[in-house]
């Protein structure tokens, strides 16, 4: 399962940001630095129209959503690369996510202490983006030095990985993560040694109070984080109200909308957190159904039919025949499977075929 990695300054609204989109209390959330020590892991289900849509016109009840891991990571602080506060931890366990949230504390509380006395939304987050690129700096020297030997003996591929790392140091020595980089694919693909942090598609969440919401697009605390983030990280921004969507988590749905209402919010910023890790991850799903359940599935894109066979069961990649496929689209406007292969919607497609997002699909194997 793919994990999105929840990370920021202490006391800026991680923990509770994630008990929210985990709908959950698994982790502490307290008035002071490091009351997360260890990561606190929570499944979240990513909500589809389409999955329920698919439902009501099969007739089944049993509808599954697709899944993504959230995991909360403790807080970082200045001279986290040289090991301060829980740097060395903090860093090890972002290495194993594959995708970043950073939470920026975008609200004023004189309650709830700021670690570095007094909020700035934009140099909190070159903080924890400085400590992420002093990291892979030295991820880069260590990897140059250990295939120095090589590139002197003019050895081909060392030669070219050696250029790009080159390349890399130059950009992160600038001041820039590693993912804005400049580079071609097959140069990119030379950097996997490095396990870099940076490198990791992240997207920022602004966590404002809830008076804040109703204009959050002209908060003068938002709107410095939105473009920093476009312009230096090349990212999106979803403004959350951690607060509220933590309290939220106990409220049934209806009551969570009349809620959201009140305040003049038309969808929880958490759902929009979900959607946006999903884009950034550059996720397709795919739908199954069988006369007991109709399931959604996540695949990474350019997934190809026997791959995604494979998520299932893997028999039914080692085994695979083929698949039929219908668009979900398709499927809804023809009103039933039978009209849907009555009018040609319906294809079979072999083991190469690549998934789009939104097919249905029947695979049919033979162990």
């Amino acid at each position: 399962m793919l994990k999105a990695g929840i990370v920021g300054l202490p006391n800026v609204g991680k923990s509770t940001l994630f008990n929210a989109v985990t709908r959950s209390h698994k982790a502490p959330a307290e008035n002071y630095p490091f009351c997360t020590l260890e990561p606190n892991l929570g499944v979240v289900t990513v909500s589809d129209p389409r999955l329920d849509a698919l439902g009501d016109l099969l007739q089944i009840r049993q509808r599954i959503p697709t899944t993504i891991e959230f995991v909360d990571i403790a807080g970082l602080v200045q001279g986290a690369s040289r090991g301060e506060g829980l740097g060395n931890k903090f860093l090890s366990h972002i290495r194993e996510v594959d995708a970043i949230v950073h939470v920026v504390r975008c609200f004023e509380d004189p309650d709830i202490a700021h670690v570095t006395g007094a909020g700035d939304p934009v140099r909190d987050i070159e903080v924890v983006a400085t400590e992420l690129i002093l990291a892979d700096l030295e991820a880069v020297r260590r990897r140059r030095e250990k295939i120095s030997k090589e590139v002197k003996s003019h050895d081909k591929h060392a030669l070219a990985e050696n250029q790009v790392l080159e390349k890399l140091e130059a950009h992160l020595n600038a001041g820039k993560p590693a993912n804005t980089a400049p580079l071609h694919k097959e140069e990119h693909d030379l950097l996997i040694h490095c396990g870099l942090l940076t490198d990791k598609p992240t997207v920022f969440a602004a966590n404002v109070k809830e008076s804040q919401l109703a204009a959050a697009d002209t908060d003068p605390l938002v709107k410095p984080v939105r473009e920093y983030a476009r312009t230096h990280h090349a990212c999106e921004t979803v403004v959350v109200c951690a607060a509220l969507e933590s309290e939220m988590a106990d409220l049934s749905p209806e009551e969570g909308r009349q809620y959201l209402a009140e305040v003049g919010v038309k969808e929880p910023g958490g759902y929009a957190l979900i959607q946006a890790v999903y884009r950034l991850l550059g996720l397709r799903t795919f739908f199954t159904f069988n006369e007991k359940e109709v399931r959604a599935w996540t695949v990474p894109a350019g997934t190809t039919a026997s791959r995604a066979a494979g998520r299932i069961h893997t028999d039914f990649e080692r085994g695979f025949i083929k698949a039929e496929r219908v668009s979900c689209a398709d499927l809804l406007k023809c009103g039933s499977v039978a009209n849907a292969r009555e009018t040609g919607h319906y294809s079979h497609e072999g083991r190469d075929y690549v998934v789009r997002d939104g097919d249905v699909l029947l695979f049919k194997f033979n162990v």
